[in-house]
């Protein structure tokens, strides 16, 4: 009784780290993203309907999730 208690009980603890854990295999991430010539990306970041590149030349690029289109450029000083 105790064996088969042990192994449901495992099994209902790897059932639960299976559910809860399912959606955690990283964000969804743009298939292509077109950076202006010369640039060099450095880190990634995103928003629910936009996502941003920072530069190697210490800028900033906002694009837009949907359409891909850049929406805004910041300069890092």
């Amino acid at each position: 009784m105790l064996t088969a208690t042990m192994i449901i009980g495992f099994v209902v603890i790897v059932v639960l780290f299976v559910i809860r854990f399912s959606d955690a295999f990283g964000p969804e991430l743009p298939d292509v993203i077109t950076l202006p010539d010369g640039t060099e990306p450095v880190a990634f970041t995103q928003g629910s309907d936009w996502y941003a590149i920072v530069t190697d030349d210490d800028q900033i690029l906002i694009y837009d999730r949907d359409s891909g289109i850049l929406r805004q450029t910041i300069a890092i000083e």
